[in-house]
């Protein structure tokens, strides 16, 4: 099964310490199971680093930068704002059924269903542990797909809203999935992409 193993992203090491995540002299944080490479800048995400993917040899997935490696040995992965894993990425294409099956064919992870709201078009693959999220609209201006921003997963938003404060932080609201809670950090926060977190998933009983 094909894996995400790195997230690479043009950002400033020093901006992700600030609002509370644990980031090593390497610029290299983990989130669940992935690495972020923080690689300076403010270019946002640029590319990502498969593991198991089918050919090795693909270097781009419709306009994805992608390389391959091995999947991350497992890490203590604790950061001081409860931040705990990455719930999905979030890409941009002009074409979803163009990006979808490359994705598909690339990863060999389906696409698991299509979602419209309005203009709106959202499609779903997933990659081990991380959801990708393929999104168009009539705006789109690009002719290839875009890495755009990241999800991640908070044990206690609200904690994180009161440690990060209001210039740097929206205020948690409910998400669109019931039961879940969004907030975003602000450009001032300058994380080098648009990061949202979120409550954990409402797991049935």
């Amino acid at each position: 099964m094909t894996t995400v193993a790195d997230l690479v992203i043009s950002a400033e090491p020093e901006a992700w310490r600030a609002v509370g995540f644990n980031v090593d002299d390497h610029g290299l944080l983990r989130l669940g199971g992935i690495n972020i490479r923080l690689t300076g800048g403010a270019d946002g995400l640029a590319e990502w680093v498969l593991a198991d993917a089918p050919d090795r040899a693909v270097d781009v997935i419709d306009g994805l930068l992608t390389s391959h490696g091995d999947a991350p040995s497992p890490a203590d992965t604790n950061h001081a704002n409860g931040v705990s894993s990455i719930d999905h990425v979030v890409v941009y294409t002009p074409d979803l059924e163009r990006t979808c099956a490359a994705i598909e064919t690339a990863t060999g992870a389906p696409l698991r269903r299509v979602r419209e709201t309005g203009s709106l078009r959202q499609g779903f693959h997933r990659l081990g542990e991380l959801i990708v999220e393929v999104v168009t609209f009539p705006q789109i201006a690009q002719e290839q797909a875009t890495f755009w921003g990241l999800a991640l997963n908070v044990d206690d938003i609200d904690a994180l809203y009161e440690r990060c404060g209001d210039a740097a932080m929206s205020a948690p609201k409910n998400a669109v999935q019931p039961g879940r809670r969004i907030a975003s950090f602000r450009e001032s926060a300058a994380l080098g992409l648009p990061v949202a977190v979120m409550t954990p998933h409402q797991r049935a009983r």
